[in-house]
């Protein structure tokens, strides 16, 4: 029963939410999900009206800080943080809330993942720049 439930952080080995975890916990208004925890099933939030604030923990912040160019940065914090601006326009009796949860967490990655692939392309051409340059300064 977690009807008195207000705030919970999830540990972030957590690898699997399962249906209707937190289901009926009508007073959750703030969770912490790890981003690389799977959420079952679209009920898994099924009546949690007050649910306004989903945090993702984890790693996501050094990987964010870590992209090379700032706009990657910002881009991934505002879609980071669109979450919480989303969420309380749902419909908790319908799951939007956990769909809402589903789709933002996929989007995450995938951006993540972009950036990810990008990122190791400006290395790459800057590894063969520095290559070219030191080759240059050698025979000269």
């Amino acid at each position: 029963n977690c009807r008195q439930l207000t705030d919970l952080d999830l540990p972030e080995g957590l690898e699997t939410i399962e249906q209707f975890a937190f289901s009926k916990c009508e007073r959750l208004s703030r969770i912490a999900i790890p981003l690389n925890c799977v959420i079952g099933r679209d009920d898994v939030f099924y009546n949690c009206p007050k649910l306004t604030t989903v945090d993702l923990v984890g790693r996501i912040h050094n990987t964010v800080a870590s992209l090379h160019l700032e706009r990657w940065r910002n881009e991934m914090n505002e879609e980071i943080n669109r979450i919480n601006q989303v969420l309380p326009t749902t419909n908790a009796d319908e799951n939007e809330s956990t769909e809402a949860i589903q789709q933002w967490i996929r989007s995450v990655i995938r951006q993540i993942g972009h950036y990810k692939t990008q990122h190791k392309e400006l290395l790459k051409d800057a590894t063969t720049i520095l290559e070219l340059a030191l080759w240059k300064a050698k025979m000269d």
